[in-house]
């Protein structure tokens, strides 16, 4: 068996990467970190059906396979794209479609990208001893940390039983304080809630246990975007840099360290393709992998980040570089929908390590 990409997902990832490339320079994404708007990045995107990937044909989506978004959002990483993909196009979708209930025009409208689902999972994965939410009587109070996307139309909102709830963010009820964390291409925002309408989604853990899954391959695969990215930053400027009048990249110590970066990223792409492809053809091992695709990115993207800036000196510090915002990127991803640390315990209990 030949495991690799089909020639319809080579070049939904290159029409992709095209549209990044045109869009997303790096100092657009400054624009954003400095507090511009990611408006005109995902209209783009959604020209190409990117929120639509995961839909049903019969809600105005594509109807393509959890791979097919782990492509998109490797591309996404590799160019530290702001928009809000994660949420969205990728975990919402899947949440909506696995509770089975009355979603289409919910669905319909997220594929044509007119609204945007953010994502308040805090409390279901790992909840901080000051937040919290309690649901009675459809509706929501307390607070949850660190949702994904402040500019989101709605929240899908987990609590600790892994129940999952739909809130309006025009709700009255709701205020949404703006997070500053190191990942600057992303905004998290704290939220509020104060008799808070909430519709139920799902009552099932194993509907948010399928978000969840989706969510951590997506992150897994924006990690391996990123790291390909600055791993081919540190060889071109390796190759540029010199010093005692020969390119820094004919060095033994330059070259051992841009060989180990490539020799630890390599693997990590088949890893994440499996992972993928598990999710859509084998589910006795589909949660496991997905586990252990993003402990195992988690981990190899944070040495990759340190070597490639590394490998550029004190330029890597810089911002005129831009080195710190897929450092960062790639951080921020080590943490959200659990830590290595937290995802490998999870995939040792389901072995019944």
């Amino acid at each position: 068996m030949q495991f690799g990409l089909s020639e319809e997902q080579i070049l939904l990832q290159d029409n992709v990467n095209r549209f990044l490339d045109d869009n997303t320079p790096l100092d657009r994404v400054r624009t954003y970190a400095e507090g511009g708007e990611d408006a005109d990045i995902w209209a783009g995107l959604t020209e190409l059906g990117v929120p639509a990937l995961l839909i049903p044909e019969e809600h105005g989506g594509i109807g393509l396979q959890p791979l097919d978004a782990a492509i998109v959002a490797e591309s996404l990483g590799a160019h530290i794209a702001p928009t809000p993909f994660l949420g969205s196009a990728v975990i919402a979708p899947t949440a909506l479609i696995a509770a089975a209930g009355d979603h289409g025009d919910l669905l319909a409208a997220i594929a044509a990208g007119t609204h945007r689902v953010g994502i308040a999972f805090g409390e279901a994965v790992a909840a901080r001893n000051d937040a919290g939410i309690r649901v009675n009587d459809g509706l929501v109070n307390g607070t949850s940390m660190y949702a994904f996307d402040a500019e989101a139309d709605s929240y899908l909102v987990a609590d600790h039983n892994r129940h999952l709830y739909l809130v309006q963010a025009d709700d009255p009820g709701l205020t949404r304080t703006h997070l500053v964390t190191v990942d600057k291409t992303r905004r998290n925002v704290e939220l509020n809630y104060d008799n808070v309408a909430a519709q139920t989604i799902s009552t099932d853990p194993e509907v948010f246990a399928a978000a969840l899954d989706v969510g951590r391959l997506a992150l897994a695969a924006d990690t391996l975007g990123a790291a390909q990215n600055m791993l081919d930053q540190a060889v071109e400027y390796a190759k540029q840099r010199k010093q005692f009048n020969r390119p820094i990249a004919s060095f033994q110590a330059v070259k051992h360290m841009c060989a180990e970066m490539a020799a630890q990223l390599e693997p990590c792409r088949s890893m994440v393709w499996f992972a993928g492809h598990a999710l859509a053809e084998l589910p006795d091992e589909a949660r496991v992998t997905a586990c252990h695709a993003k402990a195992h990115l988690a981990e190899v993207g944070q040495f990759i980040a340190k070597t490639a800036t590394e490998v550029h000196g004190g330029m890597g510090f810089t911002d005129l570089v831009g080195l710190h915002y897929w450092f960062k990127r790639i951080g921020a991803n080590r943490q959200w929908l659990g830590a290595p640390e937290f995802v490998r315990e999870e995939a040792a209990v389901l072995q019944g390590i």
